[in-house]
């Protein structure tokens, strides 16, 4: 589907790199069926290219579980627990993509290799193309919104006694600028 490229606009092939002062990679999950606890990781990089056919694309993340916030010390503690994230164990979570399919010119189905928890999965990932531009300083840059929603038992995260409490899928969202390397 090389033709794909003459309907993204401003397309633009190369490698990046997540700028990670202008993303964001969240997460919420419903609490006692009737809330949503939203949290994010701080500390996160990544690498992004995009091929001269965009679904040769590829992208490779790394997250820092330990970088988990939600606002609240006491409960980002016992997230980081071996309960939940088990962060001295496993401190990374990594995202590496096996293939791309369009949906639209701007929607794609992004498939993916996750790590978390010491156990690989592979996820789909709804992906947003929100263009390519020129930075104030002259270079590059491109942005990406994405989503997806994972088992969290399926990557061996129990909760522990506090897992009733929480339930099983959990909403990932990300909103991604990345500088031309």
């Amino acid at each position: 589907m090389s033709s794909q490229t003459e309907v993204i606009d401003g397309y633009v092939a190369g490698k990046w790199t997540i700028d990670a002062v202008h993303s964001d990679v969240s997460f919420f999950v419903r609490h006692l069926g009737v809330s949503k606890v939203r949290g994010s990781f701080a500390a996160f990089e990544g690498t992004i290219e995009t091929a001269e056919n965009p679904l040769d694309s590829k992208v490779e993340a790394v997250i820092k579980t330990t970088s988990v916030s939600t606002n609240n010390e006491m409960r980002d503690n016992h997230v980081r627990s071996a309960d939940f994230l088990d962060v001295e164990q496993f401190p990374e979570m990594t995202f590496t993509s096996t293939a791309i399919r369009p949906q639209t010119a701007e929607l794609f189905e992004v498939d993916g290799e996750l790590t978390l928890h010491g156990v690989t999965k592979t996820v789909t990932l709804k992906l947003e193309l929100n263009g390519f531009g020129t930075h104030y300083e002259g270079h590059a840059i491109a942005g990406f919104s994405a989503a997806t929603e994972i088992s969290r038992s399926e990557f061996g995260v129990t909760g522990g006694a506090a897992g009733a409490a929480v339930s099983d899928k959990i909403r990932i969202a990300l909103e991604i600028e990345a500088t031309q390397a």
